[in-house]
């Protein structure tokens, strides 16, 4: 393999790289647009057609946006590579907080900045500039490669991808996978990440009244919909951080010996520290570097991700709101089931006297863990060494 021809072919055709990603990013594609979705699917289906690839998009009743499958056969047809990605980016609000327009790429130094640049987009065209580089200097593709590309990764619940896998397992068969994400941590340190929380997204939603009123006149006499949204939340989860819903801790499967081994090796979460205000820690106090790890990597959590109640606006509005909502999230470790977790959740509510609070289950995935020491795993970790004047790490 000819390695100076495939620096050098990258290297001379960033710039091309740079501007197809500047395309994919233009088009906001958001669960909030189908439009988008679409486009940003055909966008995907086109880009593996311009390369040679057979293309489907498949579509489905259950879901929103289609699942673009790809294939390129290699010389060894019987060895086959799978890649992962997905089109759909997570809402760019609060958009003030944005330095530059969120759907148009900007580069500051060395850095592309625009909302799905590292989450997904930018993963996937890096993977398309790796395949032509391969073509353009080596030939034919040694194995088989086939991509899938879905678009309802950033709702959590990739219906659609559920029905293609139940459809068509047969291509999806593979020797070897590789996810969505990857590159470079801390102190540009390669790391392998060999699995992924899962996760489990709700909206509760409370309704004591028929509309708001005046807080003068019924403070005293009518129930409040952000109180009793709050005690609902609040029962879930106390300040020592620990979730209290029946049950939920029951599969969750400590860190093996190797996997805290492997975290031992791993930097520090400083970007994490820089991201804390003044006077804050990060949760529990926790300071040792491999306690954090432990904790990002193999404990699930519980997060109020959004909540809507009452006045939002500017200066003060008396008002009892008849109306609350909260977005919670939990993060889940293995082998914990989002299924599993959705049902223990109402069952808890109404134990706690919460019949009243409606939980609307929006999606879940289940957590993946991989073997670090797998084979696939060295073939990666080795062929990276080529590339990287620094070890790869595996992160568990």
């Amino acid at each position: 393999m000819d390695v100076h021809a495939l620096d050098t072919y990258i290297h001379d055709h960033l710039d091309d790289a740079v501007a197809e990603l500047a395309e994919f990013c233009r088009i906001p594609s958001l669960a909030s647009r189908p439009q988008d979705l679409e486009a940003a699917a055909r966008w995907v289906a086109q880009a593996f057609e311009r390369r040679g690839f057979e293309v489907m998009v498949y579509r489905h009743p259950s879901g929103r946006a289609p699942v673009v499958w790809a294939e390129r056969r290699g010389r060894r047809a019987d060895r086959v590579l799978l890649v992962y990605n997905h089109y759909d980016v997570q809402p760019p609000e609060p958009l003030e907080e944005w330095e530059s327009p969120p759907f148009e790429l900007t580069r500051k130094g060395d850095l592309l900045m625009a909302r799905g640049v590292s989450d997904d987009k930018g993963h996937l065209v890096s993977r398309l500039l790796a395949l032509d580089a391969w073509l353009a200097t080596q030939g034919d593709l040694p194995v088989t490669v086939r991509f899938v590309v879905e678009g309802e990764e950033e709702g959590g619940h990739s219906d659609t991808l559920r029905a293609f896998m139940q459809e068509h397992r047969e291509k999806l068969a593979a020797d070897g996978c590789i996810w969505e994400f990857g590159g470079v941590g801390e102190g540009d340190q390669p790391v392998q990440q060999l699995g992924m929380r899962g996760i489990a997204y709700f909206e509760l939603e409370v309704r004591t009244l028929k509309a708001d009123v005046h807080s003068g006149l019924g403070g005293t006499l009518l129930p409040n919909a952000a109180w009793r949204l709050v005690w609902a939340l609040n029962s879930i989860k106390t300040p020592d951080e620990r979730i209290h819903i029946d049950g939920f801790y029951e599969n969750v499967q400590p860190p093996s010996p190797r996997d805290l081994e492997l975290l031992a090796q791993l930097p520090p979460p400083e970007s994490y520290a820089r991201l804390l205000e003044p006077g804050q820690t990060f949760l529990k106090g926790e300071t040792d570097p491999v306690a954090l790890r432990r904790m990002a990597v193999f404990e699930p959590s519980c997060t109020i991700a959004g909540l809507k109640a009452g006045y939002q606006g500017p200066g003060s509005k008396t008002v009892l709101p008849a109306y609350a909502m909260a977005k919670l999230e939990f993060r889940l470790v293995p082998w914990q089931d989002p299924d599993d977790i959705a049902a223990k959740l109402r069952r808890h509510l109404e134990a706690q006297g919460f019949e009243d609070v409606q939980v609307h289950y929006l999606g879940g995935l289940k957590p993946m863990k991989m073997d670090p020491d797998h084979p696939f795993v060295d073939l990666v970790v080795d062929a990276a060494r080529d590339v990287y004047d620094k070890p790869t790490l595996r992160c568990p």
